[in-house]
């Protein structure tokens, strides 16, 4: 997982402009909504991407690299996004209300979207 913090690109009286990914094709577009304390996630995509934006909020990610990979735990808050390459497991504890845009590359997505998501037996976080 790679994280990085937006940055403004422009900015006037009428507010901010932040690109949250550049030059970066992307299949679908996605708004997820998380109460405080629920868990998302326990999966990995065998061929597609995702990118994660925290609209608002604070969640735990945990990330590990199938198969057999170490699990890694970032904090993810407002302003964050997520690189999540193909293979690579994650899940989301929220530690508040939390919205996020999820960006994704690949056949994950619409009525395809069990196609392409692998359910871990054994999850990251409860």
């Amino acid at each position: 997982m790679n994280i990085q913090k937006t940055k403004v690109n422009f900015k006037d009286a009428r507010g901010e402009i932040r690109d949250l990914i550049t030059k970066t094709a992307v299949d679908a577009v996605t708004l997820i909504t998380c109460n405080k304390g629920s868990v998302r996630g326990n999966h990995y995509h065998k061929k597609t991407v995702q990118y994660d934006y925290v609209i608002s909020g604070k969640f735990a990610c945990y990330t590990k690299l199938m198969p057999g990979g170490k699990t890694t735990r970032r904090i993810l808050k407002a302003g964050d996004v997520a690189f999540h390459p193909a293979m690579e497991a994650h899940a989301f504890k929220a530690l508040e209300d939390t919205v996020f845009i999820s960006l994704t590359k690949g056949p994950r997505n619409g009525a395809d979207y069990e196609k392409d998501t692998i359910r871990l037996e054994k999850p990251l976080t409860n």
